[in-house]
C-alpha cells in the first residue's frame, strides 16, 4: 500500500486464488488493516519496521504488517490452514516466520524503485484522478513475477517437525 493508503499491488495465493470474489474480500481486509497500521506507527520512537500481527481476522486468517521509512506499507494475510486449505496440526506462526517475506517484498520494491521508467508519483490517488498515472497499482511484470515467486516459495513454520 502506498503512503496515501492506496493499494499498489495485491496478490492472492492458493487456496484462495481460485475462489470467486477472493480478490475483493482480501482488498476489504487490507483496507480494514489501515487503521491498525496508523495506530502502530503513531509511536514515533519505534525503530523496527516490523509491526507484527496487526489483526487476527478469525481463527484461520491473520494480517501482518511492515512499514518502510518512506511510508510504504506491506501487509500479508496468512491463512493458518496453509496452501492446502484444510486445518493444520501445526504449531502456529510467529513474527520471525513472516520477517523474511517482508524483507523479500521490500527488496523487490526497492528494485522496482531503481527502475528509471517507474515513477512512484504516478501511482498515487491524485495522479489517477488527474489522468497522469495508472489506477495506482503497480504494473511492472518483473515486480509482479517476483511477488508471485516470494508467495509461492514461502512456507511459514506451520507444520510440526
Amino acid at each position: 500500500m502506498g503512503k496515501h493508503d492506496n493499494p499498489l499491488h495485491i496478490s492472492v495465493f492458493p487456496p484462495h486464488s481460485a475462489a470467486q470474489g477472493a480478490y475483493l474480500e482480501f482488498s476489504f481486509l487490507l483496507n480494514a488493516s489501515l487503521d491498525i497500521f496508523e495506530l502502530r506507527t503513531g509511536d514515533h520512537n519505534r525503530v523496527d519496521q516490523d509491526l507484527g500481527m496487526l489483526q487476527a481476522v478469525d481463527e484461520r486468517l491473520s494480517i501482518w504488517g511492515w512499514q518502510t521509512g518512506t511510508g510504504t506499507k506491506f501487509a500479508v494475510i496468512v491463512d493458518m490452514w496453509g496452501k492446502q486449505g484444510r486445518p493444520s496440526t501445526g504449531l502456529g506462526i510467529k513474527g520471525d516466520d513472516v520477517k523474511p517475506v517482508f524483507k523479500a517484498l521490500q527488496t523487490a520494491y526497492i528494485r522496482l524503485l531503481q527502475n528509471p521508467f517507474y515513477t512512484p508519483d504516478d501511482h498515487t490517488p491524485m495522479a489517477a484522478v488527474n489522468s497522469r498515472g495508472s489506477a495506482g497499482e503497480i504494473t511492472s511484470k518483473k515486480f509482479i513475477t517476483e511477488v508471485k515467486r516470494i508467495g509461492d516459495n514461502w512456507k511459514p513454520g506451520l507444520e510440526k517437525d
